[in-house]
């Protein structure tokens, strides 16, 4: 008896009737699959991990050692393998296939989608992407070197370079003969209604399948199609959504600068697109970028610690404003209450101003060139923020310790440094892009330093000024 439980992590097995005597043990199905393995049994392999959801198999995958995970690749079914690299986030399917033989990684890149294979080849070694490519049909490995030439985020690097077309000689007939021919490759035109192309392969119509049905057959597909909705290669993921929004169309035909037609780019695709760029901006903001836990210990460790050793010399600094002030925090130990509630406000006031910047920076609506206007716009919002958080941690601070200066201290330094911390996290984002540097990385420890050692600083030093009425 066999009970699948949490999704195929574990199995209960009875392995004799308990009136024999035998145990109910538990055997969990990372260790099925690592004796398969052990064994090279593909057909065990591909019995345990073919009913499971792929997000399951995919967990059984990456638990494994990286030379178990090269032999699983090997030995199951192809289709499969190919399932699972595809379910892989980017950063570990690269690593999945450059680990493969050539011969072996070719055949599961076959099985993908151009827009994909694309994805994976260019990231490859250029001695590891050729020797790939060289096992591949020839016109899927033309394809492929044709798509790594386009930018990711535009259309020509998000769409798939296979199109459901046809001559505009085609008669409806011919179009209702290819889904029987061709049933075997229609999946791969999901979401796609047949283009129209004339002799120089530009698309000059597209049919709907609901004018192909009702037809004659004899009929030509110039008499029912309709003009196309192209967009050009260089089209921007923005841009992109943005005609998605627009129109309900699954799929648009995208064309060169010449007009020809070189394959097609799907609402998914893009939606994908966009969620894995948001997904990705927010990893880099933590400082973890595409770090998964199936990566080697040392290669993990290194990428983290790049950025916390950083961030101690950072708090050095900021710590260093705090000791310039040690005589008026032993005079007023009220202070130190509120020191943290400064910086951590500011700095939450400065995240905002960092996210929106870097979300019109996604989408092509700001650039480095407009720092002071964006200026201007934040230090609008941090004013009036400012003057809100202030009068309210200021009436907090006179109402818990009945000092009203003290209260006039804590809502000033707030204030202003609310200001600041805006003001940083609305252009630093734009200093770092025009000199070079990831924004979505170096923003956030710019700003939590510079916030800390303001407010600090702006605290301690009225707390000074005002000495007299805080004692």
């Amino acid at each position: 008896m066999s009970e699948d439980k949490d999704t195929g992590d574990t199995l209960l097995i009875d392995p004799q009737p308990p009136e024999a005597g035998g145990d109910e043990r538990t055997v969990t199905m990372r260790e099925r699959v690592k004796a398969a393995v052990d064994a090279r049994d593909g057909e065990e392999l591909a019995a345990l991990l073919d009913p499971l959801p792929i997000s399951a198999a995919l967990r059984q995958l990456l638990a494994l050692s990286a030379e178990d995970r090269d032999t699983l690749l090997e030995l199951v079914p192809t289709e499969l393998a190919a399932a699972l690299v595809e379910e892989a986030p980017h950063a570990a399917a690269t690593d999945l296939v450059e680990r493969l033989e050539s011969e072996r990684a070719a055949e599961i890149i076959e099985e993908l989608d151009s827009d994909l294979q694309a994805d994976l080849i260019g990231d490859l070694d250029k001695d590891d992407a050729e020797a790939i490519l060289a096992e591949m049909e020839p016109e899927d490995a033309a394809d492929v070197r044709r798509l790594v030439e386009y930018e990711d985020d535009t259309a020509g690097g998000l769409m798939v370079a296979q199109a459901f077309q046809f001559q505009d000689t085609a008669t409806v007939g011919m179009v209702l003969r290819s889904f029987v021919e061709e049933d075997d490759d229609f999946e791969r035109y999901r979401g796609q209604h047949p283009y129209v192309l004339d002799a120089d392969g530009r698309p000059v119509g597209v049919v709907s399948l609901r004018g192909l049905l009702t037809a004659r057959r004899s009929e030509k597909l110039t008499s029912i199609m309709v003009p196309p909705l192209t967009v050009p290669v260089t089209a921007t993921l923005l841009e992109l959504e943005d005609l998605f929004d627009e129109y309900p169309f699954l799929g648009l035909p995208v064309v060169e600068a010449d007009g020809r037609l070189v394959g097609v780019v799907s609402r998914d695709g893009v939606r994908d697109a966009a969620l894995e760029r948001a997904e990705s901006e927010s990893l880099k903001r933590q400082q973890v970028g595409d770090e998964l836990r199936s990566m080697p210990i040392w290669l993990r460790s290194r990428r983290r610690l790049a950025w916390l050793s950083a961030n101690i010399i950072l708090n050095i600094i900021a710590a260093s404003v705090i000791s310039a002030y040690e005589e008026t925090l032993a005079a007023v130990i009220a202070i130190a209450v509120f020191l943290p509630m400064v910086s951590d406000m500011s700095g939450c006031s400065g995240n905002q101003a960092v996210g929106v910047t870097m979300r019109e920076l996604s989408l092509g609506l700001v650039r480095p060139r407009d720092a002071f206007r964006v200026w201007v716009k934040e230090a609008s919002v941090g004013v009036i923020n400012g003057l809100a958080l202030g009068i309210l941690i200021g009436l907090v601070a006179w109402a818990w310790k009945g000092n009203p200066w003290l209260g006039v201290v804590i809502g000033i330094a707030l204030a202003l440094n609310t200001v600041i911390a805006v003001s940083i996290g609305g252009v630093v984002p734009l200093a770092l892009k025009r000199i070079g540097q990831d924004p979505a990385v170096a923003s956030g420890p710019l700003l939590t330093t510079i916030t800390d050692m303001a407010g600090f600083f702006l605290v301690l030093s009225l707390a000074t000024l005002l000495m007299p009425y805080l004692i």
